[in-house]
């Protein structure tokens, strides 16, 4: 009888909207969904301006080059919200 070992890989697969929240699809199959009022500068940017992510940080991050945000899949799955220095005044 063999033993699998399932490894987590928390690199991001796809990002998608809804008008309230921002799902992360990962590498392992979980999805990640926070709340867009996490993050503001993503609450307040265009739709056009969301859907322009790349991934970054060697696949564990989210980087929007338009609005200045950068996300890692790290501090989505701990349920950390942005800082609030990061919030836009």
């Amino acid at each position: 009888m063999g033993i699998f070992a399932i490894r987590a890989d928390e690199r991001v697969k796809n990002v998608s909207f809804t008008e309230e929240t921002i799902s992360v699809d990962l590498m392992d199959g979980r999805t990640i969904t926070v709340p867009l009022a996490w993050y503001p500068r993503l609450l307040n940017a265009l739709p056009e301006q969301r859907i322009k992510w790349e991934v970054c940080g060697g696949g564990y991050g989210i980087h929007w080059e338009e609005i200045d945000e950068e996300l890692s899949t790290e501090g989505m799955l701990r349920g950390a919200p942005a800082p609030k220095a990061a919030i836009p005044t």
